[in-house]
């Protein structure tokens, strides 16, 4: 009979509490598992995230997963969607795709994602409008390798986060916030000074260590994003 993810949870987290696997030790690998408890590697996978998301472990692509030496609490992130966001304010959304093409992936980006020179990857750039004012600026890049189907797929009408969410899963999401300084296009595009300091997101989610994508998205001056705890 196999075992449930949830079973398989709270043993590992068992293991976890009683020391078997120390702070910082490595923890057996998905096959290993999968074997041990005699189920699929995606019900191991998601036994090994829920307790990534609870704290108690931290998982790094080609570097395995370890107890962590502190448990830490982490925040609950959910990708958002831009044309909800811009609909639950009660404005009307716009969305324009801007350029696209495939074609081999950039040095810097083969090097974010870890993925081999020259990956076939699809490059996007896309403008999200509330109420006919720029609301985001959105670059991003897909691996065709993991999503061959993104070459032909349709992104006039609809934007290329909403198409990823409904088409393929994501098991990791790495995000970091920071800011820039307008350069012209962007000035262009979002309606605002070059020079202007942008709130940026940077994504980049992959399913079960394949990566899917890496998306930039520049907002006005003023943008917040909120998380849960």
């Amino acid at each position: 009979m196999k075992t449930a993810f949830r079973d398989i949870r709270d043993e590992l987290r068992r293991r976890i509490i009683a020391n078997e696997w120390p702070p910082g030790g490595l923890i057996p690998n998905e096959v290993d598992l999968c074997a041990e408890f005699n189920c699929a590697r995606a019900t191991v996978n998601r036994a090994m995230r829920e307790l990534a998301e609870e704290g108690l472990i931290e998982r790094r692509r080609k570097a395995g997963t370890r107890v962590r030496d502190v448990p830490r609490k982490q925040a609950t992130f959910e990708v958002p969607v831009v044309r909800k966001e811009i609909e639950a304010r009660g404005s009307r959304y716009q969305f324009t795709l801007l350029s696209r093409e495939a074609m081999p992936a950039p040095a810097w980006l083969c090097a974010r994602l870890e993925i081999p020179d020259n990956s076939p990857v699809l490059h996007l750039t896309c403008l999200h409008c509330a109420d006919g004012h720029p609301y985001q600026f959105e670059d991003r890049w897909i691996n065709l390798k993991a999503l061959p189907q993104a070459k032909q797929a349709d992104f006039s009408n609809v934007g290329p986060n909403e198409w990823l969410l409904a088409t393929v899963p994501y098991t990791d999401a790495q995000i970091s916030f920071g800011a820039l300084n307008s350069d012209p296009d962007l000035a262009h595009h979002l309606g605002c000074k070059a020079g202007d300091a942008l709130f940026v997101a940077e994504r980049m989610t992959s399913f079960q260590d394949e990566p899917i994508t890496y998306v930039r998205m520049i907002h006005q001056r003023g943008h917040q994003m909120t998380m849960r705890y």
